[in-house]
């Protein structure tokens, strides 16, 4: 089978971090039919470029490991043409998908990516799977983007979704209830698992006593950090040995940092930069517990790697977070609430956590993602086979 997958949500030269569940899940998948990511980059005017992202002019020849990627442009404004930004990432796109000849076209990211993917389906007569991963629904940013939003729920072959939570949402948007699934993300037994805490200490430089609460993902405020530099600092005074690592790239570092300086903090809590994918496992590790206070997520990556780290986690009760963990492996806390993550990270680090058993709760793989996908797409081309004049 081939499959054109047409999605942002991947990494690139310029941001080799993006779309990791997307690569994973594609890297398996490119072992079981030809797959091809279509990746349709704006290019803004050098004059218009936006301070908050990055903006690196993307290597074309550059590739991840295991799965082939072109990087295309397409030309753009800041805000003002997102509206457009998916008819003209399909006009970009066409006739590069139209020579790879594709069975289906996917997209891991409702607008502009769905809808670029639901556009090309559409002229090249091929059925299109459309993927929602959270913010695509939840931050919809503009009236028009969520009206072309709503038409890649509607007029796509099928939909999946990353939780039960975004399929619910997703339905009552218009997607077809009988033509959607959720199909939540996996991770790699082979890198996320039980590793020696001090061994993993002593290769990041901490203290081997201290009581490390890890947050790994965007800086984001909208990842609830502000309330988690709160809690922290509410806990020292009684918790002398804890020590927050919140390790990451985004837009609020400043702001985070600030916060920090403002409460004498920075002793005991420490924005550090992004890691390298292959640290991640050693921080969650490290960690005593790995903490998500996300205001909305869809299926957060990081709290199924903790927990096949065998680390509890004490995340938000909000999206997909309830449908992969429940107070056997941490605690949920409602978003926004300082007072409650802290009582929660006191009470889990109160606590003797066997790591092996959190582990095993968590043993679902990207082998397993990705053939359920794969039965989508096959089933998708199946039925556009018998009904040629559908979609």
């Amino acid at each position: 089978m081939k499959i054109a997958v047409v999605t942002r949500y991947f990494p690139s030269s310029a941001e080799p971090w993006q779309g990791r569940s997307a690569y994973q899940t594609l890297r398996v998948l490119a072992r079981q039919a030809d797959v091809q990511v279509f990746y349709p980059n704006a290019r803004y005017p050098s004059w218009l470029k936006p301070r908050s992202r990055i903006y690196a002019n993307l290597d074309a020849s550059w590739s991840p490991a295991d799965v082939k990627a072109s990087y295309y442009d397409f030309p753009s404004l800041p805000l003002v043409s997102r509206p457009l930004n998916g008819w003209m990432a399909a006009r970009a796109l066409l006739p590069h998908v139209r020579s790879f000849a594709p069975d289906v076209i996917f997209s891991c990211f409702l607008y502009p990516d769905g809808y670029a993917a639901l556009k090309i389906g559409q002229a090249l007569s091929v059925p299109t799977v459309a993927m929602s991963i959270g913010s695509d629904i939840n931050s919809i940013g503009d009236p028009l983007s969520a009206m072309l939003t709503r038409s890649v729920l509607r007029e796509s072959d099928f939909l999946v979704t990353v939780s039960s939570n975004l399929r619910d949402k997703g339905v009552l948007m218009g997607a077809s209830q009988q033509k959607s699934r959720a199909i939540v993300n996996g991770c790699d037994p082979m890198v996320f698992h039980v590793r020696d805490r001090q061994e993993a200490r002593r290769k990041l430089g901490l203290h081997p006593d201290a009581e490390a609460v890890v947050y790994i993902g965007r800086m984001d405020l909208k990842k609830g950090l502000s309330e988690l530099v709160d809690a922290a600092t509410s806990l020292h005074s009684a918790r002398p040995n804890l020590q927050l690592y919140l390790v990451g790239a985004g837009p609020d570092r400043s702001i985070i940092k600030g916060a920090i300086d403002t409460r004498d903090a920075a002793r005991y809590i420490h924005a550090l930069p992004a890691c390298d994918f292959d640290d991640v496992a050693v921080w969650m590790a490290a960690a005593d517990l790995v903490t998500l206070p996300s205001y909305m997520e869809g299926c957060p990556n990081v709290v199924l790697e903790a927990q096949a780290c065998g680390r509890p986690v004490v995340a938000t009760n909000v999206g997909g977070i309830p449908e992969i963990m429940s107070n056997t492996c941490g605690c949920l806390v409602p978003p926004r609430d300082a007072a409650a993550l802290a009582r929660a990270i006191g009470s889990v680090l109160d606590q003797t956590w066997d790591e092996n058993a959190l582990s095993a709760q968590r043993s679902r793989s990207w082998n397993t993602v990705s053939d359920e996908l794969l039965a989508v797409f096959e089933s998708v081309v199946q039925t556009r086979k018998a009904s040629p004049h559908a979609g």
